[in-house]
């Protein structure tokens, strides 16, 4: 690959980050423009600027995305009620296409040949970051330092930045604790401390939910109201996408809910280690589904079930923009129509259950289900021709199998 004349680099302010900026820089004698994404990670982003100003940068991006981000990400893989593995709720994973999309975008509006990232080469991130690029731009070039550089530890990487006039916070000079990723979805907490899976995870890893032990000794109610499979209220106040999700992180968090201990296969091979806080999609999860129970259809909530392990996967191995992503999406979005109601959930010491749910669109009939009079509305002499003509091939199966026995 030739050397890229300017890029755009996708920014967080932290120190490896940092040395990237100045080791492309050095490396390629390119310009460099920065890019850093407010996705609701919590932290004050107006020291990027500053840092990436200091180092030289032609150019610095900082956008509040987190309204984006929960509407056109968060909120569609929520539809699908999208699990990884059956567990991980795939914060990560889902912040990765938008953050490529900008990159992509900004190189387009700012006449750069190439996007870089700080993801390293064992992960997944990196294959996320560039299938999102290639997805968007097939001949934008993706620079991932990490697989080219000699900086392979924590000593060299202290030295580059002690050498180009770096500022290292003080907790960065020795070995830290563990690695953390967040955004308004969930924190991510790996490395360190939690490598060896036969040892519990200390609790100062948690960073927005208190442990379970510490929740409130009472329950908490409250009631999430849908429109077409989307959450538009919390207790009768309309909100925004992303302040539905900051309201929900706060009560989850509160009350211990939504903490994952899980070690993952990631795409590249290899098994990984990871805390995953998701207290606000965790309880958005059980809403979800309690107004599904309802408003959805059996064959389409069936249908729709079966296909979602594989939506989970696609967006957990970065094809957020593949066909295959988008037409499963058309699906799941078409069972969404009627997911229209009111949810009304227990939170308490860990867990968030639905205990109510109602709608203009169920499909509930109590008429149909009642142990008292039911005027009619429903034939039980009629079962018995259903189950008769559901047994006749195991009948046929169990006859074929006597007869060669005997």
């Amino acid at each position: 690959m030739s050397a890229p004349k300017k890029v755009v680099l996708a920014y967080s302010g932290g120190l490896d980050t940092s040395i990237i900026l100045k080791w492309l820089q050095t490396e390629y004698g390119c310009e460099v423009v920065t890019f850093t994404a407010d996705l609701g990670q919590g932290e004050e982003l107006e020291p990027a600027r500053a840092k990436a100003e200091m180092l030289g940068v032609s150019k610095v991006y900082i956008e509040d995305l987190r309204e984006e981000f929960v509407r056109d990400f968060v909120f569609p893989m929520f539809r699908a009620n999208a699990l990884y593995e059956g567990l991980y709720l795939l914060g990560t994973s889902i912040a990765r296409p938008l953050i490529s999309k900008r990159l992509v975008e900004i190189a387009a509006a700012e006449g750069a040949d190439a996007v870089a990232h700080g993801a390293t080469g064992k992960g997944n991130d990196q294959v996320r970051f560039e299938l999102a690029a290639y997805a968007l731009n097939p001949d934008i070039k993706v620079i991932a330092p990490w697989r080219l550089w000699d900086l392979t530890s924590r000593t060299k990487l202290i030295d580059f930045a002690e050498k180009n006039q770096i500022p290292i916070a003080k907790d960065k000079r020795g070995e830290a604790p563990f690695s953390v990723d967040a955004n308004l979805l969930h924190t991510s907490s790996e490395g360190k401390v939690l490598e060896n899976p036969a040892d519990e995870a200390p609790d100062y890893v948690l960073q927005r939910t208190v442990p379970v032990e510490q929740a409130p000794n009472e329950p908490e109610y409250i009631e999430v109201g849908f429109e077409k499979g989307d959450a538009v209220s919390i207790d009768g106040e309309a909100m925004s996408p992303a302040t539905i999700l900051t309201k929900l992180n706060e009560l989850g968090g509160k009350h211990g809910i939504g903490v994952l201990d899980l070690v993952e296969n990631r795409f590249v091979g290899m098994k990984s280690r990871g805390i995953y806080e998701t207290p606000g999609g965790t309880v958005l999860l059980e809403a979800h589904r309690g107004i599904e129970q309802i408003t959805l259809d059996s064959g389409a909530g069936h249908l729709k079930d079966s296909i979602m392990p594989r939506y989970a996967e696609l967006i957990y191995n970065g094809f957020w923009f593949s066909p295959e992503r988008e037409m499963l999406q058309a699906l799941i979005d078409k069972s969404q129509e009627h997911v229209t109601g009111t949810v009304r959930l227990k939170l308490y010491k860990g867990s968030a259950r639905t205990v109510a749910r109602w709608s203009e669109h169920s499909l509930y009939s109590e008429a149909h289900v009642t142990f008292e009079e039911d005027a009619g509305a429903y034939n039980q002499e009629d079962a018995k021709g259903f189950i008769q003509l559901n047994a006749l091939r195991l009948k046929l199966l169990a006859a074929r199998n006597r007869r060669l026995k005997g």
